[in-house]
């Protein structure tokens, strides 16, 4: 809090974030619960040892090309634009105020939700691992969080990253052997033989049922590359010199915990024969691991895989808080309603909405209201759809115009929303999404080219000092 003046310093940590540091936030973000606790046991289940290719796809695209392709530009553009935020960006690159509401809007829209699910899984998991309270746990779970993000803002978050990076790294390994190493799996060396026995598709890399595997891949990794809380890390970055090396931490750790994680989740069909049933004898994907860890673990290994499991939350947590909150505190109340506020005040307002945007939060996750679940299923693929394709043609293609970010920003959400409700299985969602990622991939450059394109002037402003410090570099390198 000491070292928090100004709104650039609450949310982007001054731009003065190391390699590590940046990478365990990237990190961390990532994964939350929901990998641990919903997505391992259940597409584990569904797919067998196939379930790695979402860990291969998380690890290679959603890590090191995300790093490798957006990092530096985004990081370069974005200070010249003088740009905090994703609707900020917008609004600089093409001049259009109305980006900036709408997709400040958006952001406020889906990422609630999305942080109330998370709170929803790990009161779960408290619930039913520790027996503690759903509620008191939710509450326990708002002070911890609150505290450090209200009053630290983006550094006390990604230097806590860090401190919960490194007890996930902890855990999953603990995890890990401790599973593989129980009879019904035999070691690493007995897992596909006796996944066989039981469904020979389970120990197939490429399963029969392919299709809804490859867009869960898809969405997993590509969707980051638009999602703001994860942009955002790129912002903070302290300078180029520190990407190559957070690239490599980011890559690595990706592949550590999605790898564990999906691993331990296509251990399920060895630990039971059917899947059990909620109250209302309705199959309860959500307890294969936490009751598995109960029933395999020590009770000291199961409070170091509870951290990992909190660890990984709350650092989400805090990057979709701090993320969502500032939607509306600098893309919507500084930066249209009241452009002169001062720092004081605006830390100030920052502060509040990361407090409001948490007890809204903890609301979702206690209440359960039927239209937020809705909006849950629909955050990933609408963000990602509404922002992916602006962002990353507006960073690399001076041909995009202002007509085209809005084509494509609205062609994602109406794909996400509509396909959603044409088809509404859940098997099928991972799919909706990935179009509703493509889509607006095709559709940006199509009216891009068929629209008024912006002026020269403007051109050079965005792209001047980007293109010319890529060219002093590769002669750098030229020489060395």
């Amino acid at each position: 809090m000491r070292r928090t003046k100004t709104t650039a310093d609450f949310f982007l940590g001054g731009r003065d974030v190391g390699p590590w540091i940046s990478a365990f936030a990237y990190g961390t973000t990532y994964f939350s619960a929901v990998i641990f606790i919903g997505y391992a046991g259940k597409l584990g289940w569904g797919f067998g040892i196939s379930t790695l290719w979402i860990a291969i796809g998380n690890a290679v695209v959603g890590s090191w090309l995300a790093w490798k392709v957006l990092a530096r530009r985004t990081r370069m553009m974005t200070t010249k634009l003088g740009a905090m935020t994703m609707p900020e960006f917008l609004e600089a690159r093409y001049q259009c105020k109305g980006l900036k509401i709408a997709s400040a809007v958006l952001i406020f829209i889906f990422l609630i939700p999305y942080c109330g699910s998370v709170f929803t899984g790990l009161g779960f998991l408290f619930e039913n691992v520790l027996h503690i309270d759903y509620q008191l746990s939710l509450i326990v779970m708002i002070v911890l969080t609150g505290i450090y993000l209200v009053m630290g803002g983006y550094f006390a978050v990604a230097l806590t990253d860090f401190i919960q990076g490194l007890i996930m790294l902890a855990g999953v390994f603990l995890m890990v052997g401790n599973v593989f190493s129980q009879p019904e799996v035999g070691g690493f060396g007995g897992l596909l033989p006796k996944l066989a026995a039981i469904d020979p598709s389970l120990s197939k890399m490429i399963p029969d049922n392919w299709l809804p595997l490859a867009g869960l891949v898809f969405m997993t990794s590509v969707g980051v590359w638009g999602m703001p809380q994860m942009v955002q890390k790129y912002y903070a970055i302290k300078n180029e010199k520190v990407i190559h090396t957070a690239t490599i931490v980011a890559t690595l750790f990706a592949i550590i915990i999605a790898g564990a994680a999906y691993g331990v989740g296509s251990t399920v069909h060895l630990f039971y024969h059917e899947v059990p049933t909620d109250a209302a004898g309705n199959p309860a994907y959500n307890v294969l691991i936490p009751q598995l860890l109960e029933r395999t673990m020590p009770e000291y290994l199961l409070i170091v895989i509870l951290l990992l499991v909190l660890s990984a939350s709350m650092s989400t947590l805090s990057s979709l808080v701090l993320v969502s909150s500032s939607a509306l505190t600098i893309d919507l109340i500084q930066g249209v309603f009241c452009p002169h506020m001062d720092k004081k005040h605006s830390i100030t307002v920052l502060r509040l909405f990361c407090a409001l945007f948490i007890i809204c939060s903890i609301v979702v996750a206690i209440f359960k209201l039927d239209f937020i679940i809705k909006l849950m299923s629909l955050s990933w693929g609408t963000i990602s759809g509404a922002f992916l394709a602006p962002y990353i043609y507006g960073l690399f293609w001076k041909g995009t115009t202002k007509a085209g970010a809005w084509a494509g920003m609205i062609a994602g959400v109406l794909v996400s929303v509509v396909g959603s409700q044409l088809f509404p299985s859940e098997s099928l969602s991972p799919l909706v999404s990935s179009v509703a990622m493509v889509i607006p991939l095709v559709v940006v450059p199509l009216v891009s080219l068929c629209t008024r394109k912006f002026d020269a002037e403007h051109i050079q402003m965005v792209f001047g000092s980007v293109e010319q410090a890529e060219a002093l570099a590769a002669a750098a390198k030229t020489e060395a």
